[in-house]
Protein backbone atom coordinates (compact mmCIF):
# COMPACT_ATOMS: atom_id res chain seq x y z
CA UNK A 1 0.00 0.00 0.00
CA UNK A 2 1.32 3.43 -0.98
CA UNK A 3 0.30 6.89 0.15
CA UNK A 4 -1.43 8.98 -2.53
CA UNK A 5 -1.45 12.69 -1.71
CA UNK A 6 -3.48 15.18 -3.71
CA UNK A 7 -3.32 18.93 -3.71
CA UNK A 8 -6.86 20.25 -4.11
CA UNK A 9 -7.08 23.62 -5.84
CA UNK A 10 -6.36 23.52 -9.58
CA UNK A 11 -5.28 19.89 -9.12
CA UNK A 12 -8.29 17.76 -8.22
CA UNK A 13 -10.51 20.77 -8.81
CA UNK A 14 -10.59 22.75 -12.06
CA UNK A 15 -10.42 25.94 -9.99
CA UNK A 16 -9.44 27.32 -6.60
CA UNK A 17 -11.90 26.66 -3.77
CA UNK A 18 -10.48 29.38 -1.51
CA UNK A 19 -10.82 31.99 -4.26
CA UNK A 20 -14.29 30.75 -5.18
CA UNK A 21 -15.43 30.88 -1.54
CA UNK A 22 -14.45 34.55 -1.51
CA UNK A 23 -16.43 35.12 -4.71
CA UNK A 24 -19.39 33.30 -3.23
CA UNK A 25 -19.38 35.46 -0.08
CA UNK A 26 -19.42 38.61 -2.20
CA UNK A 27 -22.21 37.34 -4.42
CA UNK A 28 -24.33 36.56 -1.36
CA UNK A 29 -23.72 40.02 0.10
CA UNK A 30 -21.95 38.60 3.15
CA UNK A 31 -18.86 40.74 2.58
CA UNK A 32 -18.29 44.04 0.78
CA UNK A 33 -18.27 42.68 -2.79
CA UNK A 34 -16.02 45.36 -4.31
CA UNK A 35 -13.36 45.42 -1.57
CA UNK A 36 -13.42 41.69 -0.98
CA UNK A 37 -13.21 40.84 -4.67
CA UNK A 38 -10.23 43.15 -5.15
CA UNK A 39 -8.37 41.72 -2.16
CA UNK A 40 -9.26 38.16 -3.13
CA UNK A 41 -7.82 38.76 -6.59
CA UNK A 42 -4.67 40.37 -5.14
CA UNK A 43 -3.97 37.44 -2.87
CA UNK A 44 -4.65 34.95 -5.66
CA UNK A 45 -2.15 36.69 -7.95
CA UNK A 46 0.43 36.78 -5.16
CA UNK A 47 -0.07 33.06 -4.62
CA UNK A 48 0.46 32.31 -8.32
CA UNK A 49 3.58 34.48 -8.32
CA UNK A 50 4.99 32.73 -5.24
CA UNK A 51 4.81 35.95 -3.18
CA UNK A 52 1.89 35.18 -0.86
CA UNK A 53 2.18 36.14 2.80
CA UNK A 54 0.13 33.25 4.15
CA UNK A 55 -0.57 34.90 7.51
CA UNK A 56 -1.83 38.10 5.87
CA UNK A 57 -4.04 36.03 3.61
CA UNK A 58 -5.42 33.93 6.46
CA UNK A 59 -6.26 37.04 8.49
CA UNK A 60 -8.33 38.13 5.48
CA UNK A 61 -9.88 34.81 4.51
CA UNK A 62 -10.77 33.45 7.95
CA UNK A 63 -12.37 36.64 9.26
CA UNK A 64 -15.79 36.04 7.62
CA UNK A 65 -16.07 32.65 9.37
CA UNK A 66 -16.17 34.41 12.73
CA UNK A 67 -19.27 36.39 11.72
CA UNK A 68 -21.63 33.40 11.60
CA UNK A 69 -22.66 30.38 13.64
CA UNK A 70 -21.62 26.88 12.62
CA UNK A 71 -25.18 26.14 11.50
CA UNK A 72 -25.33 29.16 9.21
CA UNK A 73 -21.89 28.40 7.79
CA UNK A 74 -22.81 24.80 7.06
CA UNK A 75 -25.91 25.93 5.19
CA UNK A 76 -23.86 28.40 3.18
CA UNK A 77 -21.33 25.71 2.38
CA UNK A 78 -24.02 23.43 0.98
CA UNK A 79 -24.98 26.20 -1.43
CA UNK A 80 -21.32 26.80 -2.22
CA UNK A 81 -20.78 23.14 -3.07
CA UNK A 82 -23.74 23.13 -5.44
CA UNK A 83 -23.00 26.43 -7.13
CA UNK A 84 -19.21 26.59 -7.21
CA UNK A 85 -17.57 23.23 -6.50
CA UNK A 86 -19.60 20.46 -8.12
CA UNK A 87 -19.27 22.11 -11.56
CA UNK A 88 -15.45 21.98 -11.33
CA UNK A 89 -15.09 18.33 -10.31
CA UNK A 90 -14.15 16.49 -13.47
CA UNK A 91 -14.61 12.83 -14.30
CA UNK A 92 -10.88 12.56 -14.95
CA UNK A 93 -10.02 13.87 -11.48
CA UNK A 94 -12.42 11.46 -9.81
CA UNK A 95 -11.07 8.63 -11.95
CA UNK A 96 -7.52 9.40 -10.77
CA UNK A 97 -8.62 9.16 -7.14
CA UNK A 98 -10.53 5.96 -7.87
CA UNK A 99 -7.47 4.33 -9.47
CA UNK A 100 -5.46 4.82 -6.31
CA UNK A 101 -8.37 3.64 -4.19
CA UNK A 102 -8.67 0.42 -6.20
CA UNK A 103 -4.96 -0.22 -5.70
CA UNK A 104 -5.52 -0.06 -1.95
CA UNK A 105 -3.52 3.14 -1.46
CA UNK A 106 -4.01 5.44 1.52
CA UNK A 107 -5.65 8.59 0.16
CA UNK A 108 -5.23 12.11 1.51
CA UNK A 109 -5.88 15.65 0.33
CA UNK A 110 -3.20 18.07 1.50
CA UNK A 111 -4.07 21.70 0.93
CA UNK A 112 -3.35 25.23 2.10
CA UNK A 113 -7.06 26.03 1.94
CA UNK A 114 -8.74 25.86 5.33
CA UNK A 115 -10.57 22.77 6.52
CA UNK A 116 -13.97 24.48 6.72
CA UNK A 117 -13.92 25.03 2.97
CA UNK A 118 -12.22 21.75 2.05
CA UNK A 119 -13.61 19.02 4.34
CA UNK A 120 -16.91 18.66 2.43
CA UNK A 121 -14.97 18.62 -0.84
CA UNK A 122 -12.77 15.78 0.41
CA UNK A 123 -15.93 13.87 1.31
CA UNK A 124 -17.32 14.52 -2.18
CA UNK A 125 -14.23 12.83 -3.65
CA UNK A 126 -14.50 9.98 -1.14
CA UNK A 127 -11.08 10.80 0.30
CA UNK A 128 -11.01 9.95 4.02
CA UNK A 129 -7.97 11.99 5.07
CA UNK A 130 -7.59 15.76 4.95
CA UNK A 131 -4.52 17.75 5.93
CA UNK A 132 -5.46 21.42 5.67
CA UNK A 133 -4.92 24.77 7.31
CA UNK A 134 -6.98 24.72 10.50
CA UNK A 135 -9.13 27.69 11.56
CA UNK A 136 -9.21 28.27 15.31
CA UNK A 137 -12.48 27.34 17.06
CA UNK A 138 -13.61 28.54 20.49
CA UNK A 139 -17.00 27.70 22.03
CA UNK A 140 -18.10 26.10 18.74
CA UNK A 141 -17.45 29.26 16.73
CA UNK A 142 -14.61 30.20 14.46
CA UNK A 143 -12.47 32.99 15.87
CA UNK A 144 -11.12 34.26 12.56
CA UNK A 145 -7.59 33.14 13.49
CA UNK A 146 -5.47 30.23 12.36
CA UNK A 147 -4.66 27.28 14.61
CA UNK A 148 -1.17 25.82 14.37
CA UNK A 149 1.03 25.76 11.29
CA UNK A 150 -0.59 26.79 7.99
CA UNK A 151 -0.45 23.93 5.48
CA UNK A 152 1.48 25.97 2.93
CA UNK A 153 4.87 25.51 1.25
CA UNK A 154 7.32 24.20 3.91
CA UNK A 155 4.42 24.15 6.36
CA UNK A 156 2.78 21.53 4.17
CA UNK A 157 5.80 19.25 4.66
CA UNK A 158 5.72 19.80 8.43
CA UNK A 159 2.01 19.13 8.67
CA UNK A 160 2.38 15.95 6.61
CA UNK A 161 5.25 14.65 8.75
CA UNK A 162 3.23 15.31 11.92
CA UNK A 163 0.29 13.45 10.38
CA UNK A 164 2.47 10.50 9.36
CA UNK A 165 4.04 10.28 12.81
CA UNK A 166 0.66 10.15 14.57
CA UNK A 167 -0.46 7.33 12.30
CA UNK A 168 2.90 5.52 12.31
CA UNK A 169 3.04 5.76 8.53
CA UNK A 170 6.01 6.38 6.27
CA UNK A 171 6.53 8.53 3.18
CA UNK A 172 8.19 5.66 1.31
CA UNK A 173 6.84 5.19 -2.23
CA UNK A 174 4.37 8.08 -1.83
CA UNK A 175 2.68 9.91 -4.69
CA UNK A 176 1.93 13.63 -4.68
CA UNK A 177 -0.11 15.40 -7.33
CA UNK A 178 0.05 19.20 -7.58
CA UNK A 179 -0.35 22.04 -10.05
CA UNK A 180 1.73 24.65 -8.23
CA UNK A 181 5.36 25.61 -7.79
CA UNK A 182 4.36 26.56 -4.23
CA UNK A 183 4.27 22.80 -3.56
CA UNK A 184 7.88 22.16 -4.57
CA UNK A 185 8.98 21.56 -0.95
CA UNK A 186 6.67 18.52 -0.80
CA UNK A 187 7.03 17.42 -4.41
CA UNK A 188 10.75 17.03 -3.78
CA UNK A 189 10.09 14.78 -0.75
CA UNK A 190 8.06 12.05 -2.43
CA UNK A 191 9.03 9.09 -4.62
CA UNK A 192 6.42 9.88 -7.26
CA UNK A 193 5.91 13.62 -7.83
CA UNK A 194 3.35 14.37 -10.55
CA UNK A 195 2.65 17.81 -12.00
CA UNK A 196 -1.05 18.23 -12.79
CA UNK A 197 -2.06 21.00 -15.21
CA UNK A 198 1.07 22.74 -13.93
CA UNK A 199 1.72 26.45 -13.74
CA UNK A 200 4.55 27.69 -15.97
CA UNK A 201 7.21 27.45 -13.27
CA UNK A 202 6.27 23.92 -12.26
CA UNK A 203 5.96 22.82 -15.89
CA UNK A 204 9.54 23.94 -16.55
CA UNK A 205 10.85 22.23 -13.41
CA UNK A 206 8.96 19.04 -14.19
CA UNK A 207 10.63 18.87 -17.61
CA UNK A 208 14.05 19.49 -16.08
CA UNK A 209 13.55 16.86 -13.38
CA UNK A 210 11.82 14.30 -15.59
CA UNK A 211 8.63 14.33 -13.53
CA UNK A 212 5.46 13.09 -15.24
CA UNK A 213 2.92 15.73 -16.22
CA UNK A 214 -0.79 14.97 -16.17
CA UNK A 215 -3.59 17.05 -17.67
CA UNK A 216 -6.97 16.60 -15.99
CA UNK A 217 -8.62 19.91 -16.80
CA UNK A 218 -6.89 21.41 -19.83
CA UNK A 219 -5.44 20.17 -23.10
CA UNK A 220 -1.66 19.80 -23.05
CA UNK A 221 0.11 22.84 -24.54
CA UNK A 222 1.22 22.45 -28.10
CA UNK A 223 4.90 21.76 -28.58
Amino acid sequence: MALALFDLDNTLLAGDSDYLWGQFLGEKGLVDPVFYSAENERFYQEYKEGKLDIFEFLEFSLKPLAAHSMGVLQGLHRQFMKEKIQPIISEDAQALVNRHRKRGDELAIITATNSFVTAPIARQFGIPNLIATEPEIHDNRYTGKVSGTPCFREGKVKRLRDWLKKRKLRLDNAWFYSDSHNDLPLLEQVTHPVAVDPDATLATLAREKGWPVLYLHHAPPSA
